[in-house]
């Protein structure tokens, strides 16, 4: 960007929409086509790995969006077992909202960071009345002796075999060959050692030889049935997950509580996130928490994304009014159109490396395929999500057809039961029935579950790559040339001139 404000004009991407920007000329996915380009690439050969936030991958770029009619427990699992990523919306109380993170957490329960241990100079009989007492489940423990090291694994058959329980020692019956693995394993390759030295459980040491936590056969046999391939796993081989926090002192408690359970990246959640408030806060979340990704939003301009990453983000969420749901843009006036937007955002901050969240206005696969050629790193989806088995409500029949309800967070009705959705819109939470919403309530067409929609819309993805040639996110985003299609353009694109359409999996129709 110049002094005057404008872009300098550089290639591809970049010199088409910088042309508009200096015109004040702003695009969303309807405006455009991807030019299709030579390719060597198949769909199925397309590489959908990408990034939330610095440290928090996906598998797939789609990220749930923390509404109180997408996003719970039930849809952050399903989104990381498919993937992705769940944020929890903070509609809930901050203990409610924490339960749900933890829910998450607990899903695989593989990795154990604070197990049951035992002390080589115990006695056998001791050990074992312990844990008949506290009704345990399980006989195979890590010895850790007095200096804190992990010096071996005592299992069920040693016990079974002890001659003298109540005089023998734990050191007398413990294995003298110690099996183990080191942080950062993945699930498969921890599965290979357990089952190579036919063990119960993994201690993994840290590099002193003090215990950083376990595996367990029967856990880790559980996730690789489900598939790891697809599984958002983090490092404890816990489910990744995400919660949204606010910007008001008391959002620091719940904050704190999400903390304990595990969260993986908070997600300053308001409707302007170039504000005093957000700043304020990122540099809290990141002085506080600095093993805990935090992502700002919601922007639409280069100076909000330079002045978030500048506070510490490690993500950015963008997108101001383009939700199917919102009604910023015509009771404010103010907004920016998506596509433009993501693109400027991207722009503005593409040597930091920090991933870019497209958050609203996906209604077609083609437009995920659009919001990251234009810069984007993953998408966020609200309605496409909240038409699924897995978010919260209830499927129901409305004029012969099933649907679920659907509600922006600045609507009246969330305004009104939700402190925190009157917060995220700048409003006082005491002026019950006198709010100023900025969003609305509606109903969704039923789609099945989570995985459903997902097939899709990655399908849709794959599909976009292969016509462009792109093997990888990185690489579309650098091949990708736009052009503007006209109104007519954009009528030619979807089916006509049919008496009548039957929906497809992937449309529904205008």
């Amino acid at each position: 960007m110049n002094q005057t404000g404008k872009f300098d004009n550089v290639a591809a991407c970049d010199r088409f929409f910088q042309a508009r920007i200096n015109e004040d000329f702003y695009l969303t996915f309807d405006d455009v086509i991807l030019r299709p380009g030579y390719s060597e690439v198949l769909p199925h050969q397309a590489n959908l790995e990408s990034r939330f936030s610095r440290n928090i991958r996906l598998l797939m770029p789609v990220v749930s969006s923390p509404m109180d009619t997408v996003t719970g427990s039930r849809m952050a699992i399903a989104m990381a077992m498919n993937g992705g990523l769940g944020i929890i919306h903070r509609g809930f109380d901050p203990e409610t909202q924490a339960s749900h993170v933890s829910k998450v957490k607990h899903r695989l329960n593989a990795f154990i960071t604070d197990p049951i241990c035992v002390k080589p100079e115990e006695k056998v009989a001791d050990v074992l009345r312990m844990l008949a007492a506290k009704d345990y489940g399980f006989t195979s423990l890590p010895v850790v002796n007095s200096s804190g090291i992990t010096v071996a694994v005592v299992t069920g058959d040693d016990f079974r075999f002890c001659v003298d329980k109540e005089k023998d020692l734990i050191s007398d019956i413990m294995s003298s060959k110690l099996i183990s693995g080191t942080p950062g394993m993945k699930i498969t390759d921890v599965y290979k050692v357990l089952r190579r030295y036919r063990k119960k459980i993994l201690p993994i040491l840290n590099p002193d030889g003090t215990l950083n936590g376990i595996y367990t056969l029967s856990d880790v046999e559980r996730i690789v049935a489900d598939n790891t391939e697809n599984l958002n796993l983090d490092s404890k081989g816990t489910l990744f997950v995400g919660a949204a926090v606010g910007v008001n002192p008391e959002e620091r408690e719940r904050a704190h509580l999400l903390a304990l359970k595990g969260v993986n990246v908070f997600v300053v959640d308001t409707a302007h996130g170039h504000s005093k408030g957000v700043i304020e806060m990122v540099k809290y979340l990141k002085h506080e928490y600095p093993e805990i990704d935090v992502v700002a939003g919601n922007i639409s301009q280069a100076q909000a994304a330079k002045d978030l990453l500048k506070a510490g983000a490690d993500g950015l969420r963008i997108g101001q009014g383009p939700g199917s749901i919102c009604t910023t843009r015509v009771v404010s006036g103010f907004g920016a159109a998506q596509l433009s937007a993501i693109y400027e955002c991207s722009y503005a901050v593409r040597s930091s490396g920090i991933p870019i969240c497209a958050d609203g206005g996906i209604r077609y696969s083609g437009d995920i395929t659009k919001a990251i050629a234009a810069g984007a790193d993953n998408v966020m989806l609200g309605s496409l999500l909240a038409a699924t088995l897995e978010s919260p409500g209830e499927v129901r029949t409305e004029n012969g057809v099933s649907v679920k309800d659907y509600r922006g967070m600045g609507s009246l009705e969330a305004m009104d039961e939700n402190k925190s959705s009157a917060e995220r819109y700048g409003q006082s939470p005491e002026n019950k029935g006198k709010f100023v919403p900025e969003g609305v309530v509606g109903t969704v067409q039923y789609k099945g579950t989570v995985f459903d929609v997902l097939f899709q819309l990655m399908g849709g993805l794959r599909s976009g790559m292969g016509y462009g040639g792109a093997k990888d996110i990185p690489t579309l985003k650098k091949i990708a040339e736009f052009a503007l299609i006209s109104p007519a353009g954009g009528n030619e694109s979807h089916p006509h001139d049919l008496q009548s359409i039957k929906d497809a999996p992937n449309y529904h129709g205008r």
